[in-house]
């Protein structure tokens, strides 16, 4: 995956797409911290990971911008979006999701919401380079009651 990554870098620059090689050099930056702080070479899942901290960032500054009315900056986080979701997995649907969670629920029988954790733990093992993490536990959460 990062041969990749590397690779659409070099076309962004050859073909003079500088707001693909911006984001592209932003990812690069980032998956680099990474590697360092991990003190290894980073492995396609956890290039997901940091993929998916940078998309949701971005959508977390999209919802702050729309507040003011910022219309150009949510535009360009968007495309932004665009461009980092084309090295991501194709996500789970709400309906995989609700499965893959009874299937956790029918396994391991959790009496309460303090056995929330264990239950995310194990989802996120399961499905988390794969599914919206936010949905997850909203899922979860829902079973609780």
């Amino acid at each position: 995956m990062l041969e990749q990554i590397n690779n659409d870098l070099k076309n962004a620059m050859k073909s003079g797409d500088k707001f693909t090689l911006s984001v592209l050099r932003m990812l690069k930056s980032a998956l680099q911290l990474e590697s360092i702080s991990l003190k290894k070479e980073l492995e396609d899942k956890e290039i997901i990971t940091v993929i998916k901290r940078n998309v949701k960032q971005r959508k977390d500054s999209i919802s702050e911008y729309q507040k003011y009315d910022k219309k150009e900056e949510v535009e360009n986080l968007e495309k932004e979006i665009a461009v980092l979701s084309k090295y991501l997995p194709e996500e789970l649907s709400e309906e995989q999701i609700e499965e893959e969670v009874n299937k956790v629920f029918a396994e391991y029988q959790p009496e309460s919401i303090k056995e929330m954790g264990k239950i995310m733990k194990i989802l996120t093992e399961k499905i988390g380079t794969v599914a919206d993490m936010s949905l997850v536990s909203k899922i979860v959460k829902e079973r609780f009651k």
